[in-house]
């Protein structure tokens, strides 16, 4: 049987060349897709993980239409400076300096968060997640290969990108942002270090160690620690080659992390690494962008418990990534309460008549052309992943099925079978969403045993008898459900 990708062709908007093109992979039938993922020194918060679920999203829709793909997403434990430039303090150490505890202790407890909120919301697991202190080795030798090349100086211990010469010998620092260096290097701030290079627009590969940096690794050069930009490069390269078809990540890493890679990349191999480059935009909240270095985050488990004053109420993972979903991965999407409350009815609407229609029964023919509509869902997805195209077609099937009470309307057999297929496949295969967090019948059954648990929780309390009411909510919480009381009673979240 034909793979799918051959009748339904995906288009993208290149990041690379600001244009939509047709997707053809390096190797027919293979995908590979490199993304970067979170640094871990702290809770991910909901933009991240916005973005990754737009790239789960991407990984699902390449393995429904029959490719081959090996998605590597990576763990950056190390060389992530504060201010993202080439000097201040590694975030994972100055978080375990904080804590008084060894880097790899936060890089543990933080790495385990992000894979139970990635679960949580449905996300499949990468075909592998290398981390950047894993691959020190293959960060020296890139090195020393850009060195070899002509791209790249030592300057007291410290090893730099030479932007101006790479310019200079037909490289296009700026190809990806379409930033000019001339631009960039009268914009440079001044910084500590900034006497090392050649020029302010130079990045570090490599930088040497000072007496207090905790994370460091011999090397060439120096005892130091590579530059953040390189562990992506050398990453993509080992796992999927120096041509490979998809390079993703948010909208913030567009300058300077990608724009470096690509230099990295053209200077040790001559490729810019990734045909296609991708970028997912922001998820913001009371109207800025979501960043917890300042602070305007929410957590997602914040949104599954609703505990955050700015919600009424908890969310059920499938619904915040559905609320996701509602909008294309290249638009911005605003968070608020309201917004995720008309998710829930659209999730369960949706979730509600698939159920539905398991349900029915063939007519003789159809009302409906469900092959135009299975078309007409598959160019949404293969016009740039366009999710909320998706989601409006498949609410044009749920009007049709919610009108199947009337028995002059109905379906074949043949499109009872392939309409019911097609509703699971997108809204649970390439969508994401959990069926079992959709069935009311379970909701119901959830509230009353809860409204029981409440009440006696009430009559303890009223009674004095606090060790009870304590244990009761204890037991709750450790079952991953939260009481929340307030003026209006006790409700609770999951």
């Amino acid at each position: 049987m034909e793979p799918l990708y051959r009748k339904y062709p995906i288009f993208i908007e290149n990041s690379l060349t600001g244009k939509k093109e047709i997707f053809l992979p390096v190797s027919d039938g293979r995908v590979g897709m490199y993304v970067c993922g979170p640094t871990v020194y702290s809770d991910v918060h909901l933009g991240n993980a916005r973005t990754f679920t737009s790239y789960d999203f991407m990984f699902r829709y390449f393995k429904h239409l029959g490719y081959q793909v090996r998605y590597v997403r990576n763990i950056t434990d190390a060389g992530h400076l504060e201010n993202d430039a080439d000097e201040g303090e590694d975030k994972i150490a100055k978080k375990a300096r904080i804590e008084q505890l060894e880097p790899m202790e936060i890089v543990q407890r933080y790495t385990v968060d992000f894979h139970e909120v990635m679960e949580k919301i449905n996300a499949l697991p990468p075909s592998i997640e290398p981390t950047a202190t894993g691959h020190i080795v293959e960060q020296i030798q890139m090195i020393k290969t850009i060195i070899e090349n002509g791209w790249a100086y030592q300057s007291n211990g410290s090893v730099y990108f030479d932007v101006e010469n790479y310019n200079t010998k037909g490289g296009d620092y700026g190809v990806l942002s379409g930033r000019k260096l001339e631009d960039l290097q009268s914009g440079s701030r001044a910084l500590d270090g900034q006497e090392e290079k050649k020029n302010a627009a130079d990045f570090a590969l490599w930088k040497k160690a000072s007496p207090e940096h905790i994370m460091r690794w011999p090397s060439p050069w120096s005892e130091g620690f590579p530059g953040w930009h390189l562990e992506c490069s050398a990453m993509s390269t080992k796992y999927l080659g120096e041509q490979f078809d998809i390079h993703g990540g948010g909208m913030d890493l567009k300058f300077p992390h990608h724009e470096c890679e690509i230099a990295q990349n053209v200077a040790s191999s001559g490729h810019k690494g990734a045909k296609y480059w991708l970028h997912t935009n922001m998820l913001t909240l009371n109207g800025k962008r979501m960043s917890k270095s300042t602070g305007n985050a929410i957590l997602p488990k914040e949104l599954f418990t609703g505990q955050n004053p700015l919600l009424s109420k908890g969310f059920n993972p499938s619904t915040v990534r559905f609320f996701m979903m509602q909008a294309h991965y290249s638009s911005i999407l605003d968070f608020s309460d309201d917004a995720l409350m008309a998710a829930e009815k659209g999730h369960d609407k949706l979730l509600g008549a698939i159920e539905t229609l398991s349900k029915l029964q063939p007519s003789e023919s159809s009302t409906y052309n469900v092959q135009d509509w299975v078309d007409r869902c598959y160019i949404a997805l293969s016009d740039n992943f366009n999710s909320p195209i998706l989601i409006s077609h498949l609410f044009e099937a749920v009007k049709f099925i919610n009108s199947c009470t009337d028995l002059s309307i109905g379906l074949s057999k043949g499109d009872l079978q392939l309409l019911t297929e097609k509703m699971n496949c997108f809204a649970f295969d390439v969508l994401g969403l959990r069926k079992e967090e959709s069935s009311d019948s379970h909701k119901e059954a959830l509230n009353k045993a809860m409204d029981l648990v409440i009440e006696l929780r009430a009559k303890a309390r009223d009674n004095k008898d606090w060790d009870t009411a304590d244990i009761i909510r204890k037991q709750l919480t450790e079952a991953g459900i939260q009481l929340k009381d307030g003026a209006d009673g006790t409700s609770y979240t999951l």
